[in-house]
């Protein structure tokens, strides 16, 4: 695919996603903090990157930290195309078509190599809890102590009014920040569906997203009892704007 078309399309998915998450870039930000704290006595700091679509967690984490070595994995061949059409020519970066629903899945990611770190942005709530705990257990089983996963994402409280509280902030934020207004998710792979560029490259199917609609729910408290129970030590909170939290585990 065109390096120009792949990036035209991936900053129009990174306006899509703002209308979801207005302070993606700070959140970026923080994760990219977390792994960068973790892994800064590392040569060749080994990062997994979870459902990483069109690359804009891996793009952010090459570009602050160069010497890592990334593995992206994601179950949709479009958006693959267009990180791996997008990816900076000097990043470290290897796109995978991996579906984390599957068993061993991280088999081919990590082969046989031990994980400094592994990070995730929107995209581990798709997992129902009871394929979610087997993922969990699968990245304790092949991180090194002392390594971490770093998830952001959206996370529910527990308690129904704080849930109330949590989603008003998020909406307001989003209005104060002019992107409740941006393109839906929906409308963005319309749009693609309808692009002649892409289309002469892709299928229909390619084109009409991976994605079941499913959300597991899970809160912060759940995310933590599994993380736990799959072999990482220590689970907390590093950041939390709404609903949107980025969630750090220590092996």
């Amino acid at each position: 695919m065109d390096q120009d078309l792949a990036a035209r399309w991936v900053a129009r998915w990174d306006t899509q996603q703002e209308r979801y998450i207005a302070d993606r870039e700070e959140r970026f930000r923080v994760l990219i903090d977390v792994v960068e704290h973790v892994t800064g006595d590392a040569a060749e700091p080994f990062v997994l990157d979870l459902g990483c679509g069109p690359g804009s967690t891996a793009t952010r984490l090459s570009a602050r930290l160069p010497h890592a070595r990334i593995v992206g994995v994601d179950s949709d061949p479009f958006l693959l195309a267009l990180a791996r059409a997008s990816r900076p020519e000097a990043a470290k970066i290897d796109y995978r078509l991996l579906d984390l629903a599957e068993d061993r899945w991280h088999d081919p990611a990590v082969r046989g190599r031990e994980l400094d770190a592994a990070v995730s942005t929107t995209a581990l709530h798709w997992l129902p809890p009871e394929r979610l705990a087997v993922v969990y257990r699968d990245l304790a089983e092949v991180m090194r102590p002392g390594g971490v996963l770093v998830n952001g994402d959206h996370f529910y409280d527990e308690q129904p009014g704080i849930r109330a509280l949590t989603a008003a902030v998020k909406e307001r934020r989003a209005t104060r920040a002019g992107v409740d207004g941006n393109e839906d998710w929906k409308s963005w792979w319309a749009a693609a569906a309808e692009d002649p560029a892409l289309r002469a490259i892709f299928s229909d199917a390619e084109l009409r997203g991976t994605s079941t609609g499913y959300g597991n729910r899970l809160s912060q408290q759940a995310h933590a009892k599994m993380l736990l129970d799959a072999g990482f030590r220590e689970v907390g909170m590093v950041w939390q704007y709404g609903d949107d939290y980025v969630l750090a585990a220590l092996r």
